[in-house]
């Protein structure tokens, strides 16, 4: 690993938690088994998922506040739920505290909680990483992690179409652009649907 990809681990370190940290760190190792499988830049992808949750710990008001300035359109339902926020606010606070200007790394910083359509695929791995990362145990991630592992668009529909179920089965609502992903993401639905 070179010493850039190194000094953003040390970066993030003192913004969260040990369990956040190692699930950073399993998000991005992740990733690296994505870039390797389906040819994607692979510092990006590790950047981008070492960092992915670099503001999930802030406090609220200065998340919402990065969130606002950064420029990135917010959905009514993203704004009413500050569990969304980090995303943006990270976005935010690479650019402007880390000096990273890769679109690439901002943008899968950015929607890798709510995904959007047509994404690059170093968004779609950093998306997926933190969907399947090693620690993640709720019912039948194997099912999930085999079909990331198969193919990135199947992979992308089966996990966005489990996260809407379990958000509208708690009676949240779900940003546009997660409908949108969704929807364009079916388009790639190989086998039976997971469960």
């Amino acid at each position: 690993m070179n010493k850039e990809l190194r000094r953003y681990e040390q970066t993030i370190k003192p913004l969260m938690g040990n369990k956040r940290f190692k699930h950073s760190v399993n998000v991005a190792e992740m990733c690296l088994t994505l870039a390797k499988k389906f040819g994607a830049d692979e510092d990006k992808a590790y950047t981008a998922g070492i960092l992915h949750d670099c503001q999930k710990e802030a406090d609220k008001a200065l998340m919402l506040s990065e969130a606002e300035k950064s420029g990135y359109y917010i959905d009514p339902v993203e704004k009413d739920c500050f569990k969304l926020w980090h995303g943006i606010a990270g976005a935010y606070y690479v650019k402007n505290t880390l000096k990273i200007t890769d679109e690439d790394i901002l943008n899968a910083i950015r929607f890798h909680t709510v995904g959007r359509a047509n994404m690059t695929v170093v968004e779609k791995i950093v998306f997926l990483a933190d969907m399947v990362s090693a620690e993640r145990d709720y019912p039948h991630v194997e099912k999930y992690r085999a079909a990331v592992l198969e193919d990135l668009d199947n992979g992308m529909f089966q996990t966005l179409r489990w996260s809407i179920l379990k958000t509208a089965g708690l009676g949240n609502g779900v940003p546009v652009t997660t409908l949108e992903a969704y929807n364009f993401y079916s388009a790639f639905k190989k086998g039976q649907l997971l469960p």
